[in-house]
């Protein structure tokens, strides 16, 4: 059996998703970075509303190029090493630069570069295994395929030995079609004292238990029959179909977290006198890059709410609530933002974040794999 505590440095935190996903399979998050002070303020209020405590390191607001000027992380790692603790880094750097919806000037654009800056900090600080998260087109894309390939490259020259997937939200719960890449590195050191075959390690064959967790298949997803659209009528009841999975479904999740109950159902882009859009866009139809109308009977397109993006509710003539946002990434409850945010803040913050469901089911396969004896 391996070492049992683990001490999670969280770095472009964001509001907290994907740590919160951690925190409640029971790893401590002792660091938190984050660059935006709006998403900080975020991050911090939904963690005392949710009663937690505070990271034992702090939070640090700054640039993941900063934090070794700004703090003696090289001493920390190793004294909580030398506490007989594992120590771990997470983190999902912004990822525009490698969207195909986004940006796509890949290694060079002004995110791109945090991803190998996350890289460098890995190298440097030497944490037992790291999880990098990104977008699939860094995975698709040939040239950016490129330079995720270089960046395993460096962390496997480095002592680490890794194990990949590209992973759907629906796969966990969530009520969302979000692909994304999940990497985890591990350090040789860690994989012998839980007693792991290095050989096999090497040839990238860690028996990571990727599935174990899965609630559902994408093979089963996709043989649901799912409805299409819809004629959008206000208000209009619409009878659940068969032959779907309803706990996949955005009307379920608002059901489920009451969202016109919830602190932040009152955060919500208003519409400007007169917006037609709003009424003759069909429930279901999401072909479009902008005002994409939900079905309340599917899952939501990726909870994507920049560059123009407009997600509408169902059955009501208005684009959805932070409330509604936070319901589609399968948030608990009781989880809200400051009403001092900006509402492009919150929703930036929100479709930035890993669903919850989502980061707690890759925190429980990671639990399982560290807790296993092999």
């Amino acid at each position: 059996m391996g070492r049992m505590v683990t001490k999670i440095f969280s770095f472009f935190s964001g509001i907290g998703f994907l740590d919160l996903g951690f925190e409640d399979e029971g790893f401590e998050v002792v660091l938190v970075n984050e660059l935006s002070e709006k998403f900080m303020d975020g991050y911090q209020h939904s963690r005392k509303v949710l009663g937690m405590k505070k990271p034992s390191y702090g939070y640090h607001l700054g640039g993941i190029q900063d934090i070794s000027n700004e703090m003696d992380l090289s001493s920390i790692v190793k004294s909580e090493v030398q506490e007989g603790n594992i120590v771990g880094f997470i983190a999902g750097p912004p990822c525009p630069d490698f969207s195909v919806g986004g940006k796509n000037r890949g290694r060079e654009g002004e995110k791109g570069i945090l991803s190998l800056a996350y890289f460098d900090l890995i190298i440097k600080y030497s944490p037992d295994f790291f999880l990098f998260e990104n977008v699939k087109g860094l995975w698709r894309t040939k040239r950016h395929r490129r330079f995720y390939e270089e960046l395993k490259e460096r962390a496997n020259h480095h002592g680490y030995h890794l194990t990949e997937k590209l992973a759907n939200a629906l796969e966990y719960g969530v009520p969302q079609d979000r692909d994304r890449i999940i990497l985890f590195g591990f350090k040789k050191t860690l994989l012998d004292s839980l007693g792991y075959d290095s050989s096999l390690a090497n040839e990238n064959r860690i028996d990571f238990p990727w599935d174990k967790i899965i609630k559902y298949s994408m093979s089963e997803v996709a043989w649901c029959s799912w409805p299409d659209v819809d004629d959008f009528k206000e208000g209009a009841q619409l009878p659940k179909p068969t032959g779907i999975i309803e706990d996949l479904t955005v009307d379920y999740w608002f059901r489920k977290n009451a969202v016109h109950k919830h602190p932040n159902s009152i955060h919500g882009f208003k519409p400007r006198a007169g917006l037609a859009k709003f009424k003759i866009i069909p429930e279901g139809d999401d072909s479009k890059k902008s005002y994409k109308r939900l079905h309340r009977w599917r899952y939501s397109p990726t909870a994507a709410y920049g560059n123009n993006e407009v997600h509408l509710h169902p059955y009501k003539a208005r684009r959805i609530t932070v409330s509604e946002a936070l319901a589609i990434q399968s948030m608990p409850k009781d989880f809200e933002l400051p009403g001092t945010m900006s509402l492009t803040a919150m929703f930036k913050g929100v479709g930035n974040g890993v669903p919850y469901l989502m980061a707690r089911g890759l925190a429980e396969s990671l639990k399982a794999f560290l807790e296993s004896e092999s």
